[in-house]
């Protein structure tokens, strides 16, 4: 008998978008699947649409609001698979994203592997999706995973992901108390009791480009900025843990830095953590600077206005792309 793999999806307020992405699990070839849908107390009618798709195979559980990794908690709980699929509520897989992946899985016949897969970025148009290869996209072990990803400041989107019951069991729950990157910790320690990373170019994932409304979105939100430098001290903690050689150290001093304008100058406290945190890792943090482009703004009228200019302008310009690229989809005007 085939392996039963869960599709897990958590929503809140995804009413605009939930059909097409339980419409997408049900599309998967992977013909011994489950799907559960766990409604976090959204305000809008997401469980009224994904109540329509309830079946022997796709389970609507409701519940008060919890929170992204509450709600993804909930779903595991529930679930039976020997794999598992997470998918968010605005996003979509392609056919044969599990097929791939459980192809990939069973030949290398170890429970331990985690199986990852391209995602590419849309906001309605899906044949608009951008597909853009990173040094990510390849098999690797967990330190050689964790040190591009933070030396190099990238990331893989959680739909992405294949992963045993095993391994997810392995992991432990998602950690509720992160309301920033609960994701990236939490694919951290999937990392940390895997044996490696298989990379499979075909297994595709759609990630719809939402803006400010993301989950990932930081912006002011002080509880986003803490739960941010929480995830990046265990991020360190993680990777050293596997390795604690030179070139681990300087891939988090670089990873420090690379993010510290998300507190600098505001939170000064956590800047001041960082830096003692870079000392200690052997290396020093150089004050940020904003983009070459804001650079006459910090001129003319000092840091803060300028970064709060580098924040909140590209937010309005995606707003006007999202609302240009709705429009061609309605009118099925593919530019």
């Amino acid at each position: 008998m085939e392996p039963l793999v869960s599709i897990l999806i958590p929503a809140y307020n995804a009413e605009e978008w939930i059909s097409d992405t339980i419409q997408s699990a049900l599309d998967q070839t992977w013909q011994r699947k489950e799907i559960i849908i766990v409604n976090d107390g959204s305000k809008d009618g997401t469980l009224a649409v994904a109540r329509r798709f309830a079946s022997s195979n796709v389970a609507v559980i409701d519940h008060e609001n919890q929170g992204a990794a509450g709600t993804r908690n909930t779903a595991f709980s529930n679930c039976q698979g020997d794999y598992v699929q997470w998918l968010d509520a605005d996003d979509l897989l392609v056919p044969n994203k599990v097929a791939s992946q459980m192809d990939a899985a069973m030949r290398c016949g170890d429970v331990r592997t985690l199986i990852s897969g391209p995602w590419g970025g849309f906001r309605y148009r899906v044949d608009k999706a951008k597909f853009v290869s990173t040094p990510l996209c390849a098999d690797l072990s967990p330190v050689e995973w964790l040190l591009r990803k933070m030396g190099l400041n990238l990331h893989m989107q959680t739909a992405t992901w294949l992963t045993s019951r095993e391994l997810t069991e392995a992991a432990g729950p998602w950690n509720t108390k992160l309301l920033s990157d609960d994701d990236g910790e939490y694919f951290c320690r999937v990392l940390l009791s895997s044996n490696g990373v298989r990379f499979v170019p075909d297994a595709r994932v759609l990630y719809r480009i939402t803006g400010t409304t993301r989950l990932s979105h930081i912006g002011f939100s002080q509880r986003k900025i803490e739960a941010q430098f929480l995830s990046m001290q265990m991020h360190i903690r993680y990777l050293r843990s596997l390795e604690d050689s030179e070139r681990v150290r300087a891939a988090c001093v670089q990873y420090l830095q690379n993010w510290l304008m998300v507190f600098y100058p505001e939170r000064m406290d956590i800047v001041g953590q960082a830096r003692e945190l870079a000392n200690e890792l052997g290396g020093k943090l150089e004050d940020p600077k904003v983009r070459w482009k804001y650079s006459w703004i910090e001129r003319l009228f000092g840091l803060e206005t300028a970064k709060r200019a580098q924040i909140v302008l590209p937010s309005a310009k995606a707003s006007m792309f999202n609302v240009w690229d709705k429009t061609m989809h309605r009118l099925g005007i593919n530019l």
